[in-house]
């Protein structure tokens, strides 16, 4: 298994897009449409676990993920998503350990991630900050760990 950090043109874009659509998560779709319409600022990625040229996950590095333009929280790690017939390998720790690196890199101390998932992110070394109003009107809990 692989993980890579992609942008628009590369090999594995179109076929992520296709993967995101016919996911079994709402959100994927969501990540479809922005991956055509690419999104994306200079350092925001889409993360993708495969082997070969066979998707098995996905998830972001981003600014904002759903997160108000002016909240002071920045960088996240967003649309995690592990296809059904490969979880229970890792590979969700392994694309944020990898997304945690980056940001790392880039000069971040910190790494946010929005989810309604309870006792799934404290286990990759998170802490709930609390709950938060997203873009959607929804509200959903605000993870960070530091780098």
């Amino acid at each position: 298994m692989e993980i890579s950090f992609i942008k628009c043109g590369h090999p594995l874009w179109e076929k992520t897009i296709a993967f995101a659509e016919g996911c079994s998560w709402v959100a994927g779709p969501l990540l479809a449409r922005i991956m055509k319409k690419n999104e994306f600022s200079e350092e925001e990625r889409v993360i993708v676990a495969h082997e070969d040229d066979k998707i098995l996950g996905y998830c972001t590095f981003s600014r904002k993920d759903e997160m108000p333009e002016d909240c002071d929280y920045t960088p996240f790690i967003g649309f995690v998503f592990v296809d059904e017939g490969s979880r229970g390998k890792r590979i969700s720790e392994k694309m944020i350990n990898a997304i945690s690196d980056y940001a790392k890199e880039l000069g971040f101390k910190i790494i946010y991630i929005m989810s309604g998932e309870k006792g799934l992110y404290e286990k990759y070394g998170f802490e709930k900050l609390g709950d938060f109003k997203t873009i959607y009107g929804t509200v959903d809990q605000l993870f960070q760990k530091k780098l």
